[in-house]
């Protein structure tokens, strides 16, 4: 099922299910010592034994492709490039909506897409260790251009414009619940007015109701939108 982003309508942590219940972490994993190597079996490894992820973490940033820069004198703006990276029960991030101009698959687990200046995604961000969830993130920011203002956001390059920030499992839900509610009346979260998420951001983040988005509102953003276009 797709929502009207054209991104998959996620449920709990990924899958198409509708209650958005927070990531299920791993089973405790044993401890290990700082050079053990990790001996089991599964498809990623390739029989091969795989060291802690923090003992290669500069040697991965190294084998990554750079990301594309594109000089002001080209004439093609420069994009935003959001990475994207899924181990189940580890670290699982994905999309709540957006509408990449360019997507790249580096691996089984990570994949990057690239946004054109003015466009909007949301990014949900969840981690755990050993002892539970360590991260519930959610963001929805806005790419920009060269010259343009943007708050460095992790995962994001270079960085965005932000609009709306949740950390904790409760207020991400409510952020879903609010998108859910504009996808009924069939509005695109991709092209809602920026003022309205940064109204949402407040008032989660002073623990109170946001106001409904209605259709009618949202009619009056997209003509004023044209005429400043």
């Amino acid at each position: 099922m797709f929502g009207l982003s054209g991104t998959i309508t996620f449920g709990r942590s990924g899958t198409r299910r509708p209650d958005y219940q927070e990531p299920k972490a791993c089973a405790t994993r044993r401890k290990r010592g700082a050079c053990e190597a990790l001996n089991n079996a599964n498809k990623e490894s390739s029989r091969f034994l795989l060291t802690q992820p923090r003992l290669c973490k500069s040697a991965a940033r190294a084998s990554l492709p750079p990301a594309e820069r594109v000089d002001a004198g080209t004439g093609d703006p420069p994009l935003t490039h959001v990475t994207l990276v899924w181990r189940g029960g580890v670290q699982e991030d994905w999309l709540r909506f957006g509408k990449p101009v360019e997507e790249r698959i580096l691996d089984r687990r990570t994949r990057i897409e690239s946004y054109a200046p003015g466009q909007v995604f949301a990014l949900v961000r969840w981690a755990s260790n050993d002892y539970g969830t360590i991260r519930s993130a959610f963001a929805i920011a806005r790419a920009v251009g060269i010259g343009d203002p943007l708050t460095t956001l992790p995962q994001v390059d270079p960085g965005a414009q932000m609009l709306l920030t949740v950390k904790g499992w409760p207020k991400v839900r409510q952020a879903f619940a609010l998108i859910d509610a504009m996808e009924e009346h069939g509005i695109d979260p991709c092209d809602v007015a920026p003022d309205h998420w940064r109204h949402v951001h407040n008032r989660l983040a002073a623990g109170m109701q946001a106001r409904s988005y209605s259709p009618a509102r949202h009619r009056d953003w997209l003509r004023r939108r044209k005429l400043h276009s």
